[in-house]
C-alpha cells in the first residue's frame, strides 16, 4: 500500500493535526494496526497527553490509542501505572516530567493506553535516538492537538498532517486554510553555521549582522515590540525571533523602508501565529520568513466528519486538496 510504503522509508514520523478532531489519533491507530503483524519494531509516544476516551476540552468522545504485543511505548509514570496491559519496563528516565519520570516499556499483550511523553523537542529527540538500542524500525509521535505545539515536528524524519471538517465545514475554505498551513511548513531554511546556537536561545528578538555575529536586541518578545521599535533594525535586517511571531511584528516590518531586505527567522513553522492576510501583505511588500528547522511533510490525511455532525464529500475533498497542495491525500476510513 503506497501510504504505508512511504512511511516505512523513514525511521521516525510525527502526526500533527490542523485542528482537534481532524483524525490524528485515528491515523496513528491505523498505522500501528497495519504494522502489527509485520516484522517491524514500532515505538509510540505523544507530545502532551493523548489516548483519553473523552476530550478534556470539548467533552466529546475520542478514539483511544491501541497498541499490540511487542510495541514499545513511552509514557509518564502516572499513565504507565494506569495502564491495563502487561508490559516489560526497558528504561526509567532520570529526568522528571510534570507527571513523573518517563517510562520506556515493551507491551506484552494488546490494550489501550493514555500517553504522556517527552514534553519538549530536545528530550523527544534524545528518546528517538535512544530507541535504536531496542531495534526500533519506526518511531511514531502523536503530536499536539494542533500545529501550535511546544515541540517541533521537525525532530522526526517525516510528518503527516491531518485536516478535515472540524477545521471548516466548507471545502474551499478548508482547502485554503490547509494550504496556508502547508505553505508555512514548506518555508525555506535559513542556511547558517549559527543554527545550533540560535536554537538554544529561549527568549527575545535577536539580529544577525553582516559579519555573521548574533546580537541581543533587548526586546524580550514580539508582543513588546511597540515599546522597542527603535531597536529592531539597530543591527541589520536579519532578525531572529526565538518565540512566536504574530501579526503585529509582520505589520510593523511591512511599513518599514527596508522591508525588501528584511528576513525574519523562526525556529520552525509552529512558532508562526499570523493570519494569511497579514502574511500575504508582508511577503508582497518584500519581506521574507525563513526557518531553522523544516519538517518533511510526506502526506495529508483527511477526516470528512466533525463532532458537530458535518459530513463532507471525502472524494471531492481529497481531489481539491491535491489540486492545491500536490501531496498524497488519504482518507484512513477509505483505505480498507
Amino acid at each position: 500500500m503506497p501510504f504505508l510504503k512511504e512511511i516505512l522509508k523513514y525511521k521516525s514520523l510525527s502526526i500533527i493535526g490542523t485542528e482537534k478532531n481532524t483524525g490524528k489519533t485515528e491515523c496513528l491507530n491505523y498505522i500501528i494496526q497495519s504494522l502489527k503483524n509485520s516484522n517491524k519494531t514500532i515505538a509510540i509516544t505523544s507530545i502532551g497527553i493523548d489516548g483519553e476516551s473523552v476530550d478534556a476540552v470539548t467533552e466529546t468522545p475520542k478514539p483511544e490509542i491501541e497498541i499490540y504485543k511487542n510495541n514499545i511505548f513511552l509514557s509518564s509514570e502516572k499513565h504507565f501505572l494506569q495502564k491495563q496491559i502487561t508490559a516489560e519496563i526497558l528504561d526509567v528516565s532520570e529526568k522528571q516530567t510534570s507527571l513523573g519520570r518517563l517510562i520506556t516499556a515493551r507491551a506484552m499483550d494488546t490494550g489501550k493506553l493514555i500517553f504522556s511523553g517527552p514534553p519538549d523537542t530536545k528530550w523527544l529527540k534524545e528518546e528517538i535516538q535512544n530507541s535504536q538500542k531496542y531495534g526500533v524500525d519506526l518511531f511514531l509521535v502523536d503530536g499536539a492537538l494542533s500545529r501550535k505545539s511546544t515541540a517541533s515536528p521537525s525532530v522526526t524524519e517525516s510528518m503527516i498532517l491531518t485536516t478535515g471538517a472540524a477545521l471548516s465545514a466548507n471545502i474551499p475554505t478548508l482547502v485554503k486554510k490547509t494550504k496556508f498551513i502547508c505553505d508555512l511548513i514548506e518555508l525555506p531554511v535559513f542556511e547558517t553555521n549559527l543554527t545550533n546556537e540560535l536554537l538554544q536561545i529561549k527568549n527575545g528578538l535577536w539580529a544577525i549582522d553582516s559579519d555573521n555575529i548574533i546580537h541581543d536586541l533587548d526586546i524580550k518578545s514580539t508582543l513588546l515590540l511597540d515599546k522597542a521599535k527603535d531597536k529592531l533594525y539597530s543591527k541589520g535586517c536579519v532578525i531572529f525571533a526565538s518565540g512566536i511571531i504574530t501579526n503585529n511584528i509582520l505589520e510593523f516590518m511591512r511599513i518599514q523602508k527596508n522591508i525588501k531586505e528584511t528576513i525574519l527567522i523562526v525556529k520552525d513553522f509552529t512558532k508562526i501565529f499570523v493570519s494569511q492576510e497579514k502574511y500575504n501583505s508582508f511577503t508582497k511588500a518584500g519581506g521574507k520568513i525563513m526557518v531553522l528547522l523544516k519538517p518533511n511533510l510526506i502526506s495529508i490525511c483527511v477526516n470528512p466528519w466533525s463532532p458537530r455532525g458535518i459530513v463532507l464529500d471525502s472524494q471531492k475533498l481529497r481531489e481539491e486538496l491535491f489540486k492545491a497542495i500536490n501531496l498524497p491525500i488519504y482518507d484512513i476510513k477509505a483505505l480498507d
